[in-house]
């Protein structure tokens, strides 16, 4: 006898997403998170009075109309959440050598600032987003069957990109190199060169930000919470601490799992929200996949990870320059081998890295910025380089809690060069951190149990996207995934995925899953001293209580 109807591995955004959908449609659901708090990705942490989240920093397609939008209200969470707009006219601060490109919201705005940078590359840069638009459009179309027209164009525009990386995307239409670094820019968001990156996922990244881009008020831990207070109010139920150790399979179907602690839930539907190596490789065994899987696991690379800077800072940060949008500096122009070098251990070798990503979490909410006490005036930053796990692979073996020296040595060598490197950009910075903490691609792999530290699943290159990559169904009856290496990654890819998921399980449409009318979701701005005033008295919570 089954104790539960679904059970979910992770609690990451497709996990919970897929829970919530599958409880609200009568499902009796159980997530098991192996961390203390819920959220994978999405979970906030405090250090020293200091609050961080390691992996959501803007999020698109909130606005009225847009994809993510509709899933939160439909699944009705949209009530728990409050986004903050970051500046609309740079959400993203591209800067390659000295020279700065601001990416305003709207697409036509970002074509006229591109022109008014790079006004010789004006054609280019009609032609570079007509293509971007058509594939994007082309992409949505071909899975309307109800109008069997605008399904053939749109293949039309996909199958001509098909193969295609990004780099090739953008170097149809242009040549100047600084144009192309640019262009380039928001590459961070899928962790790889834009010559290795499937056309597709380049286009879509870019495409998913035209309308601005948003941050959770109080920390991305509100994303999870407003999930799980869902979730509770269906019925469904998450163990936080419950790490799977091997799912129950017999004649390739899945009965349930068996946690670490030796205990077994039974279950008819399992849905893994972790990624394949861990789902078919450990907790499924090798021994146990056909030898086609068998293969596609074994020939499967893995996206960046990266060092981690979390830091407070005394300084006046607005003073400084910055604003709520993020900031992208890349040494010099060829962004393709800044990237290239972040997939392996490049960066050790560097005196400071050569790309590098930073965001003011105090500037994109100020609910977070600290008013008394000793933190009074102090700004949250968290601070990327990419670098390959084989850095630290080393040190792989040793137990968090009680690493090394030398792999405590090497870190603070590590976050002196970041902080050296943003020195460069704001000056004088190093004199007022008041404290930092470093994570590394081992620091992902506890925490979120990344197979090599990767932070977007699998590499999105064309011959690992769309049906090439992973989708819900498994060849085990009953076991279904989510996740980065599925339908797409980032905070709306996952969130996809797990409507995805649900579907599949249901065999449903999406309409039938997310119902109408539920809403409530606010969007204030960042910049705006009124918006601020409203939320000053937005309650510190811990990220644990939900």
């Amino acid at each position: 006898m089954a104790d539960y109807d679904v059970i979910v591995i992770g609690s990451g955004a497709g996990g919970l997403t897929a829970a919530v959908a599958l409880a609200q449609a009568g499902k009796k659901v159980l997530v098991l998170e192996q961390h203390d708090r819920p959220g994978g990705w999405t979970h906030s942490f405090t250090l020293n009075g200091y609050r961080f989240s390691p992996g959501v920093h803007y999020i698109g397609d909130l606005q009225e109309g847009g994809g993510l939008r509709r899933i939160y209200d439909g699944l009705g969470v949209s009530g728990d959440l409050v986004f903050c707009e970051l500046n609309p006219d740079g959400y993203d601060h591209i800067v390659v050598g000295d020279k700065q490109i601001d990416f305003p919201k709207g697409k036509e705005n970002l074509i006229e600032r591109l022109k008014s940078h790079f006004p010789h590359e004006a054609q280019g840069i009609d032609g570079y987003f007509t293509d971007l638009t058509n594939m994007i459009r082309g992409l949505r179309n071909i899975g309307r069957l109800n109008k069997p027209l605008e399904a053939a164009k749109g293949a039309g525009n996909v199958l001509k990109w098909l193969r295609a990386t990004g780099a090739d995307l953008i170097n149809a239409h242009v040549s100047d190199p600084v144009l192309r670094g640019v262009l380039a820019g928001q590459s961070g968001d899928h962790g790889l060169p834009p010559s290795k990156v499937s056309a597709f996922m380049h286009a879509g990244i870019t495409e998913h930000y035209l309308e601005g881009g948003y941050y959770p008020m109080g920390g991305a831990f509100t994303i999870p919470r407003a999930f799980v207070r869902a979730l509770k109010r269906s019925g469904g139920q998450i163990r936080l601490g419950s790490r799977v150790k091997r799912m129950l399979i017999e004649e390739r179907k899945v009965l349930g799992v068996e946690l670490e602690s030796g205990e077994e839930i039974r279950a008819g539907v399992v849905i893994s929200n972790a990624d394949p190596e861990v789902t078919f490789g450990k907790l499924i065994g090798r021994e146990n996949l056909s030898a086609k899987l068998k293969r596609k696991l074994d020939g499967l690379t893995y996206s960046t990870s990266c060092l981690s800077l979390f830091f407070a800072t005394d300084m006046d940060m607005r003073a400084a320059g910055l604003d709520s949008g993020n900031m992208w500096y890349y040494d010099h122009a060829d962004v393709d081998k800044i990237y290239a070098d972040g997939l392996t251990d490049a960066l050790l070798r560097e005196e400071t890295p050569p790309g590098m990503f930073l965001t003011v979490t105090t500037l994109k909410d100020p609910s977070k910025m600290h008013t008394h006490g000793a933190t009074a005036g102090h700004h949250t930053c968290e601070s990327f380089a990419f670098v390959g796990h084989e850095a630290f692979e080393q040190w792989a073996h040793t137990r968090y809690g009680a690493r090394p020296a030398d792999y405590e040595a090497m870190k603070e060598d590590l976050a002196w060069r970041m902080v050296r490197g943003l020195e460069k950009r704001i000056p004088g910075l190093s004199k007022h951190i008041v404290y930092w903490s470093l994570g590394t691609p081992l620091s992902n792999e506890h925490y979120l149990n990344a197979t090599r530290g990767n932070l977007y699943g699998i590499e999105k290159s064309p011959t690992q996207v769309g049906p090439l990559g992973f989708t819900a169904r498994t060849e085990f009856e009953g076991l279904f995934l989510c996740g980065q290496s599925t339908t797409s990654h980032g905070v709306a890819g996952v969130t996809a995925s797990g409507v995805e998921a649900a579907k599949a399980v249901l065999n449903c449409r999406t309409r039938d899953l997310l119902r109408e009318g539920g809403g409530g979701m606010r969007l204030l701005s960042a910049d705006s001293s009124t918006d601020m005033k409203r939320i000053n008295g937005w309650a510190e919570e811990d990220e644990r209580e939900i």
